[in-house]
């Protein structure tokens, strides 16, 4: 399958919506939203907006920097915000205070929309404590759950090591991944919560299941391309690459 290269803009309705109703658009910060926020440009985080062309319910994948540009998004394409998934807790995803930096996240969202924000059990703190935001206001969820926007079905899969709740979604072949998993590399294990053997297991064991045709879409604009196969990623990015645990955490593995 080909690669879709980073220069487009925000990538428009996909799907077959007269059989799949789907909705999909990956924004980026910096060029398709909070354009004038040089953290958010420097950051390159994805956020994902999807959601049923025929119901037209929507969610927000990881709102952060400009939350309000997102929600014009929504609006302009007809949409209405039903929720937010949060891949986990980090303030370039969820909003929060980074390097003494405060970004715009979930906290402001649920100001302008009160909408439930979707975390994995094991985040649930993390993401409270990170933004600020009420644990009351989060809804949480194991892996193998799913949301239904219509007829658009989201899995939740919980893929812990970047943080201990990190988790990708699967919708019609496509995975999700916020910082588990880039086209070349993945996320860090040494930061508090990181965990490089479950992170291990979770790119060799939890994601094996994801076939190869499915689209790899990551959390951050990491290299040349936004989006490829997980085929391709299996083939060509490097964390892949060690065939044995001990291998893994002679290479990854934090001191």
């Amino acid at each position: 399958m080909p690669r879709l290269h980073a220069e487009r803009g925000p990538i428009p309705l996909m799907g077959d919506e007269g059989a799949d109703h789907l909705y999909f658009r990956q924004l980026l910060s910096g060029r398709d939203f909070a354009i004038n926020d040089p953290v958010a440009s420097q950051m390159m985080n994805f956020s994902y907006l999807v959601g049923d062309s025929q119901t037209r319910a929507a969610v927000i994948v990881d709102p952060a920097y400009c939350v309000e540009d997102l929600l014009a998004v929504l609006a302009a394409d007809s949409m209405t915000l039903a929720g937010v998934l949060a891949t986990h807790h980090h303030p370039d995803h969820v909003g929060g205070s980074i390097f003494g930096i405060s970004i715009e996240g979930v906290l402001r969202l649920v100001e302008l929309q009160d909408v439930p924000i979707h975390v994995n059990r094991d985040e649930l703190t993390w993401v409270a404590r990170s933004t600020g935001i009420a644990q009351s206001q989060l809804v949480s969820h194991d892996s193998g759950d799913t949301l239904s926007l219509g007829a658009v079905e989201i899995e939740f899969l919980h893929t812990p090591g970047h943080t201990p709740g990190s988790q990708c979604f699967l919708v019609r072949k496509r995975l999700l991944a916020g910082d588990t998993l880039f086209l070349q590399g993945c996320g860090r294990t040494d930061l508090p919560g990181g965990d490089p053997a479950a992170l291990y297991d979770s790119l060799t064991k939890r994601l094996a299941r994801v076939p190869d045709d499915t689209l790899l879409f990551p959390g951050h604009h990491y290299s040349h391309d936004a989006v490829a196969s997980m085929g391709a990623t299996r083939s060509e990015n490097y964390v892949l690459r060690p065939a044995a645990f001990e291998e893994w955490m002679a290479a990854f593995g934090t001191s």
